[in-house]
């Protein structure tokens, strides 16, 4: 800086702190008492000054703050460990805010800014969004052990007849809702009823009592019950068993998803660690098709 607007800039100090830094004459300037004083205090000033610019940086490169991120309730929790752990070792630096949230849930909180990334169900309406990843997890069927169906490798859907079915509720992810059944009408399952429940024990109980199956994936299962050599008794309760469906016409499948324009390093972080996490713990395959992906007004569809 030339010397005129440097002795400019420091006059103007000097008037802003009402106190003067430096002592001036014709042949020399020397710092005063006060500047000396105060000298520490700038260069500590500084300093700060530039942390809070390389943290302002690493913010905007995803590396450091808040992200806030949700999953769907069916991810088991190896899923989730594996996903915390990995997203960790990549980000120490970064805050990250977990929650439960249902595809719908997610897709309010995109809307409305209260959400960064999260793992949603598909189909589901993706305007507004980008996508990782599509993974598929093919499910299977819970159903009483004395069920003649529990007898077969393979269990095919329409040797469910005369079962109820239960499922989660609809608001939860209504395309994805809407999707099972026409898919259980195309090969020949039609429930007599559907119920609603979510949570493990009370699917179970439902499975034991009430005439009626579910699906989940196998990962879905505590893991002494996932080998297909094993019993496949769900937990300690001997009543329910889970079964492949033969010809695997029921999938769910995820995808991390985050707002158009809104992706940065942490977002990144979070798509590679949830991708690897469901892929090595919950048996996630890809599924993404050698054609496009064409959205529809409530839903998606491989065309």
């Amino acid at each position: 800086m030339a010397q005129p607007p440097l002795s400019q800039r420091i006059q103007r100090l000097e008037r802003e702190l009402e106190v003067r830094l430096f002592e001036r004459s014709s042949r020399q300037v020397t710092i005063t008492e006060a500047g000396t004083l105060l000298l520490a205090e700038a260069r500590e000033l500084l300093a700060r000054s530039e942390v809070f610019m390389a943290t302002a940086r690493r913010i905007r490169d995803g590396e450091t703050g808040l992200l806030r991120a949700a999953l769907s309730p069916d991810i088991p929790g190896e899923t989730v460990a594996a996903l915390l752990t990995d997203f960790q070792r990549r980000h120490e630096g970064l805050e990250l805010e977990l929650l439960e949230l249902t595809t719908t849930q997610q897709l309010a909180r995109f809307a409305s800014h209260d959400l960064d990334v999260g793992i949603v169900h598909h189909p589901c309406d993706v305007s507004g969004l980008e996508l990782g990843p599509v993974l598929r997890r093919e499910l299977g069927v819970l159903l009483p052990r004395d069920a003649e169906a529990a007898e077969l490798d393979e269990v095919p859907l329409a040797s469910l007849a005369g079962y109820d079915l239960i499922l989660f509720p609809r608001a939860a992810a209504p395309a994805l809702y809407d999707d099972l059944l026409t898919a259980c009408a195309r090969n020949g399952y039609t429930p007599a009823a559907v119920r609603h429940g979510q949570g493990a024990s009370f699917v179970r109980g439902l499975v034991l009592s009430a005439n009626a199956v579910a699906f989940g994936p196998r990962d879905a299962q505590p893991p002494e019950a996932r080998d297909r050599h094993a019993d496949l008794a769900v937990g300690i309760d001997a009543g329910v068993v889970w079964r492949p469906l033969a010809g695997a016409p029921l999938a769910w499948r995820h995808s991390v998803a985050w707002p158009k324009g809104r992706g940065d390093a942490a977002v990144s972080a979070f798509t590679e660690a949830a991708t690897h996490a469901l892929r090595a713990t919950a048996g996630a395959t890809g599924d993404v098709p050698s054609r496009p992906l064409h959205l529809r007004p409530a839903s998606e569809y491989w065309l």
